[in-house]
């Protein structure tokens, strides 16, 4: 009977579930479930409770399509979306819906952490300087606007802890997903006291870190194997979150590739690559990298990205694809407030109409602002990652003809869009693997192959278009920022 490891992706809209051959890393199925977000304004929230129903559903359903045996599944691993603070009591219930990383009302609280320690002495510790996604920040929120609840928490967790924790019983986490709080230490690999009195955070309320994420700590509960229709005793890796899983599916890592960048296209917009170089600026978070051989995961995050450009799209009542180059228009689509550049009261701008602007065009300049706003996060990471390395295109918007496209035009240079499209959930079961005796997940990865595919050779970059956003933003970067934010 062939063995099969299952990797979860919780994402902010949905959970997948892939069910893989464990051997050849052969993508079986993929079981899907959706989530809820709520929240007005600078608000996003979402029950915990609904990602594990979510997580059971996605599995049951990964299983049916694969018409898998369930008790060939040997391993089973979560990534999470990142920064997401989760509250419980001491049943291990949410005292409130989870603030997700994309909520902004902790910008205030961000730009009060990094002004009080200041941005070098946060880089120095955490690799990171606080902005409104980071789990500090939103820690901090909750004990200034609900302290009733924060004075009530039993137990901290990151959205992947409280899944892992809700499989094993154990309350764990792993050092990538931890480096993006900014209350855990790159520097020394553990939690940094200083910081935790900080933020006024008691170190018992938080999971203990593992070596790695793909370290097995702990089997099935009776109960989480009776929820997903899974035999008790099945391995459980620590998990990980979204973007170190994703670099695990591309076999970035010590055991793989370094200094090979990544583009991921996604509700959010991400560049990284796995390096031997600490980060230390604050245009990036300076994460840790899943695979616990201290490498790191250096990462620029955007808000806007695909689901940004699809509601400019719907608002001017066009097809997604139905786009053209921007001409003088220029649309910086930062309808959520923005994280890079650091602008959480930004609202959308768009600036350089004529008669003779298209629709078209438009929809074509929202595409370059999203794209120009990654490609300066690109430039940031150490070494220029890789220099002139072809760029790996993941996420939804890499299937997308227009965003391929505008990543070549801008970007100048080669494009890779690997064959695997579930690279979180396969990299998430990658960890499963080595959580079951597979070895290094970044080399059971490799193995696999799921990081290949086509390339795309590289096009003279369009500098006319990249000089015109750069002075746009430049000049309006006042503009887009709400009193008493930055």
């Amino acid at each position: 009977m062939d063995s099969l490891v299952i990797g979860v992706d919780s994402s902010t809209q949905s959970t997948k579930a892939a069910v893989v051959d464990a051997a050849t890393g052969r993508l079986l199925a993929v079981g899907r479930a959706p989530h809820t977000v709520t929240g007005e304004g600078g608000a996003r929230e979402s029950d915990p409770e609904q990602w594990w129903a979510a997580l059971a559903e996605a599995v049951a359903a990964g299983l049916k399509e694969a018409g898998a045996d369930p008790g060939a599944v040997t391993g089973i691993a979560v990534a999470g979306q990142q920064h997401g603070l989760v509250a419980l009591d001491g049943a291990g219930r949410p005292l409130r819906p989870a603030l997700l990383w994309n909520d902004t009302r902790s910008a205030p609280q961000a730009a009060a952490l990094a002004d009080g320690l200041g941005a070098r002495a946060w880089l120095e510790r955490t690799g990171s300087v606080p902005v409104a996604s980071m789990t500090a920040a939103k820690w901090r929120w909750l004990r200034e606007n609900e302290p009733r609840t924060a004075e009530a928490a039993a137990a901290v967790r990151l959205p992947h802890d409280f899944l892992t924790e809700r499989l094993t019983g154990t309350a764990v986490t792993d050092p990538g997903d931890a480096s993006g709080t900014c209350w855990y230490s790159t520097a020394t690999g553990a939690y940094d006291p200083g910081l935790l009195d900080l933020l006024e955070l008691d170190a018992a309320l938080l999971p203990q870190v593992a070596p790695a994420a793909g370290a097995r700590v702990g089997t099935l509960t009776a109960a989480a194997a009776g929820a997903l229709g899974l035999p008790a005793g099945v391995a459980v890796a620590a998990g990980t979150g979204d973007n170190m899983a994703a670099a695990v599916g591309l076999g970035l890592g010590a055991a793989g590739l370094l200094d090979h960048p990544a583009v991921s296209l996604g509700t959010s917009g991400t560049v990284f690559a796995a390096t031997r170089v600490r980060p230390a600026t604050a245009a990036l978070a300076g994460f840790a990298a899943a695979d616990g051989h201290g490498t790191y995961l250096p990462l620029g995050c955007t808000l806007n990205c695909t689901l940004a450009v699809d509601r400019v799209a719907a608002l001017l009542g066009l097809d997604r694809e139905d786009a053209a180059p921007g001409g003088e228009a220029v649309v910086l689509p930062y309808l959520d407030g923005e994280r890079t550049p650091d602008l959480p009261g930004a609202s959308g701008l768009l600036t350089g109409l004529r008669h003779t602007t298209t629709p078209q065009q438009l929809l074509g300049a929202a595409y370059e602002g999203a794209v120009f706003a990654l490609l300066r996060a690109l430039g940031e990471l150490p070494g220029g990652a890789g220099g002139d390395a072809p760029l790996r295109l993941v996420g939804g918007g890499a299937r997308g003809r227009t965003w391929v496209e505008t990543v070549r035009r801008l970007s100048g240079r080669a494009v890779v869009l690997p064959r695997t499209t579930e690279l979180v959930a396969v990299g998430a079961a990658a960890l499963a693997a080595g959580a079951a005796g597979g070895g290094d997940p970044v080399a059971v990865a490799a193995g696999w192959r799921t990081g290949e595919g086509e390339t795309l050779p590289p096009v003279a970059p369009d500098r006319g278009t990249l000089d015109r956003i750069a002075a746009v933003l430049d000049r309006a970067t006042a503009l887009l920022t709400t009193q008493g934010h930055r």
